[in-house]
């Protein structure tokens, strides 16, 4: 099986915080990480046509594909297991509105949840995930 992959902003309380909700509940092992100031993630950043100064967003690549905002949040929740999958049925609401939503949370991220002046570091348990 090949793993998909979550660029995120490493220096962020929320994406931080994301991360470890997401690693919590991936029961099937489908999610790698890698923060987007890493060289991993501006490598797969500079592949997939992604601007590397672009941190108000993370990315999902998955079988070749990217996605990013909303569409992304959407396709990580939807290989969660229930209730968090049933959140996939938004992506029937026009995308332009969901990233608008998207958008505002990216847009203050810093101001409501902080930021860290470095990357996180894994623990041992959960550095295999982490590219």
């Amino acid at each position: 099986m090949e793993h998909a992959v979550i660029l995120f902003d490493g220096v962020c309380n929320f994406c931080n915080a994301s991360v470890n909700f997401l690693i919590r509940r991936d029961g099937r092992d489908h999610f790698r990480f890698a923060p987007l100031q890493s060289a991993t993630g501006r490598a797969l950043q500079e592949q997939y046509h992604f601007d590397p100064a672009a941190l108000n967003t993370f990315i999902l690549v998955e079988n070749g594909k990217t996605f990013s905002k909303s569409t992304a949040a959407l396709k990580v929740a939807r290989r969660l297991g229930f209730p968090l999958n049933m959140t996939y049925a938004f992506i029937i609401v026009p995308r332009f509105l969901r990233d608008a939503a998207y958008n505002l949370v990216a847009k203050n991220r810093y101001k409501w949840f902080g930021k860290k002046e470095s990357c996180m570091v894994p623990d041992e348990r959960t550095r295999r995930k982490f590219l």
